[in-house]
């Protein structure tokens, strides 16, 4: 936009310029040319997001809790601010559970200023969505978009009060889409927002273009107790899909297979003879689960669930947060060679919700050699033995070099010692020392059994990292 706006005007100046040359040379008598039409700038809605804006502001509300439930009598019980927006004419309205879970009795305040309280609160701590009701009719709403439709780079607006400052919007872009274990919600898909989120803009919509609702704004990661460009919002689907079940059947249920997942690996591929790239591995079934009962075992590779691909783990649990209690998912999985499909029917959650994603286990630590401590060894021969009267069959590794910098020099570890053994291990030649610092814990370090020239005896620690 600031780029056509700077160089239209040059365009006209330069055309006005050469239209008078070409006018001087007209010949007497010649009608004037026709002016130049004049270029037409592009119109506000073009430049201005103030159509979404209205389209959406009116069915934002500013959420003021009252009456702390766990606070004791007598204790401050001070209101929060945070907010919320109406997805349904006759009172609905979506919000965060944290916004009103310290809360027995919500105010509500509307975009025209009325207020109503309500005591009717639905609550699903799993998603950090909450529902309230108030005795209110024919009210603007706005409507849901499909989160999963929206790319990285589309641009949003953000709705709500930030440090009760009501009916503020921010604008930014997508900046990444179904993010998952951050340890906030025990069901987590967030969009990520570089729109600008604070405190009091929990629970108010994030918008899309089309002025329909892709997320419910909940957190920010800072190091500063303020926005530092990365706001998340619970997503859409996940929202609307609980905001409905809380409606019909009070607390959202949990679906439940009973399995602890992981990503697939390199290793566990082998193990398994998958030559496949994509999919999950399972570690651990649950007894008595419905997983168990199924048939799935620990090693299985799952590749898809109800025809539905699976990538990585994270897709694994989405998947999984949105199958029906109750009905049967085949879970495709790689055992032994072969395809199978298990009969899985989905339980309702027993205690907390979610398929536990297993970290991948960590690369172990390439080894230490002797050029990452900076020392250089050769062979300690019978006759050095024989040069110093030691007894005979002494064996060990001369150092012959020593980096300056180093840790071998940070040790102290000085050119001409022998090194007798690494911590237990006994040194035979420069070989084996080698295969000794190898094998030792490089969190640990090294202890050297090292010789000097005057016959003593020194065990030195030697840092490897």
């Amino acid at each position: 936009m600031n780029t056509i706006g700077g160089w239209l005007p040059v365009v006209w100046i330069s055309c006005g310029f050469l239209g008078g040359l070409v006018a001087s040379q007209q010949l007497i008598g010649q009608p004037p040319a026709a002016p130049a039409p004049v270029p037409v700038l592009p119109g506000r809605e073009w430049q201005s997001l103030a159509p979404i804006v209205k389209q959406i502001q009116p069915a934002v509300v500013l959420i003021e809790g009252q009456g702390r439930v766990r606070k004791p009598a007598g204790q401050d019980t001070e209101p929060g601010f945070g907010s919320g927006v109406i997805i349904d004419p006759n009172g609905v309205i979506l919000t965060n559970h944290h916004v009103v879970v310290d809360f027995d009795t919500i105010e509500v305040t509307l975009h025209d200023g009325r207020k109503f309280t309500t005591r009717d609160i639905r609550r699903d701590p799993s998603t950090d969505i909450a529902l309230l009701t108030i005795a209110a009719n024919n009210l603007p709403v706005a409507e849901f978009a499909n989160s999963d439709e929206m790319e990285v780079g589309d641009r949003v607006l953000a709705f709500g009060a930030p440090f009760g400052l009501t009916h503020s919007v921010t604008s930014g872009i997508v900046s990444a889409k179904n993010r998952k274990d951050l340890k906030l919600n025990a069901v987590e898909d967030f969009l990520q927002t570089d729109a600008a989120v604070n405190a009091g803009n929990s629970g108010g919509p994030l918008v899309n273009m089309a002025g329909k609702v892709v997320g419910l704004t909940s957190a920010i990661k800072t190091r500063t107790g303020g926005f530092q460009g990365v706001g998340l919002a619970v997503s859409s689907n996940l929202a609307k899909r609980t905001a409905e079940q809380l409606l019909k059947k009070g607390p959202a249920k949990r679906p439940f297979l009973g399995i602890t997942i992981r990503d697939l690996d390199e290793a566990a591929a082998r193990t398994a003879g998958y030559r496949g790239t994509t999919g999950i591995v399972v570690t651990h079934v649950i007894d008595a689960s419905p997983a168990a009962k199924a048939g799935v075992q620990p090693g299985d590779v799952v590749t898809k669930i109800n025809d539905r691909a699976i990538a990585d783990a994270a897709e694994a649990a989405r998947i999984i947060a949105a199958l029906p209690v109750g009905e049967v998912a085949e879970v495709y999985l790689w055992r032994g060679g072969k395809y199978y499909v298990g009969k899985v029917k989905v339980e309702e959650e027993r205690q907390a919700f979610r398929p536990i994603i297993e970290p991948l286990p960590p690369a172990p630590a390439p080894p230490v050699t002797s050029a990452d401590v900076g020392l250089a060894m050769t062979d300690f021969t019978e006759e050095m033995a024989q040069q110093r009267r030691l007894p005979p069959g002494t064996t060990g590794a001369t150092i012959s070099g020593v980096a300056r910098n180093s840790l071998a020099e940070k040790a102290g570890l000085v050119r001409g010692w022998v090194v007798l053994k690494v911590d237990k291990t006994p040194v035979t030649s420069a070989l084996s020392f080698e295969q000794a610092l190898r094998q030792a814990d490089p969190a640990k370090g090294a202890i050297l059994h090292v010789l000097k020239p005057q016959g003593e005896i020194e065990f030195v620690l030697l840092r490897l990292k």
